[in-house]
């Protein structure tokens, strides 16, 4: 039978939060058969560097091109490390790899001091479990409004608006949240936000969806507030309907 509709989306795609996670990150680490080297992205103490990616050329028999004469292709892994803002248990969201074979050469240089790398593939390494994306389908992905601005999002909801999670709690199912000892948000995008459940052995995460996902930063407080309405709600229904 065919579907007559699709259900609104309520998390981002593997390649959405790989495209989040790299623009939002301010460090990777770049391994290669020589070690492994701690890379800032931005500038201050330590060594800065900016790599962009580009399609593998074609070699003869498939696989990674060779490259232009010169080139000295490095087989490499970037790394990068999704790491909650909020004092939750469990901290590391996910992890990113990026692989394929850095140009090591001055000659492949973009004109901001940047490297090549030839792409190959992108692993995202979550709780859920691993997914691989290919560069047309990351490329075609888009980086979450929100990517940049959550860890100031979720900072300034605890430290400022403590009692919100609290209600939001509401939301979640009454069997998820028994024994929970502390409720934090861990994370938050276009699509919804998350709270880890903190119980005396383990955690885990409740994912409550925007009616309709976020299309810029300065619209997210009208999807939290929608949100915590329907939270109020929830509670005035459930008081109605123990009387």
């Amino acid at each position: 039978m065919r579907r007559l509709f699709t259900a609104p989306r309520t998390q981002p795609t593997s390649a959405e939060r790989i495209r989040s996670i790299l623009t939002a990150a301010d460090s990777m680490t770049v391994v290669t058969d020589a070690g492994r080297t701690e890379v800032s992205r931005l500038h201050g103490p330590g060594e800065t560097e900016q790599i962009h990616l580009h399609p593998a050329l074609p070699a003869e028999g498939g696989g990674l091109g060779a490259g232009p004469p010169g080139a000295d292709p490095v087989p490499a892994t970037l790394e990068f490390t999704d790491i909650a803002p909020t004092p939750v248990r469990d901290r590391v969201r996910a992890r990113v790899l990026l692989v394929g074979r850095l140009l090591d050469s001055s000659r492949h240089q973009a004109p901001d001091g940047s490297r090549c790398m030839e792409f190959a593939h992108a692993v995202l390494d979550t709780a859920d479990g691993r997914a691989t994306v290919d560069l047309h389908t990351l490329m075609r992905a888009d980086t979450d409004p929100l990517a940049v601005c959550e860890a100031g999002m979720l900072t300034h909801l605890i430290d400022d608006h403590s009692d919100v999670v609290g209600l939001l709690l509401r939301l979640v199912k009454p069997r998820v949240t028994q024994g929970v000892r502390r409720a934090l948000p861990v994370a938050i995008d276009r699509y919804g936000i998350t709270l880890r459940l903190e119980h005396a052995h383990g955690h885990e995460d409740a994912r409550l969806p925007f009616a309709s996902p976020v299309k810029d930063a300065d619209h997210a407080g009208e999807h939290i507030h929608a949100l915590l309405e329907s939270a109020r709600h929830r509670s005035r229904s459930r008081l109605f309907s123990d009387s």
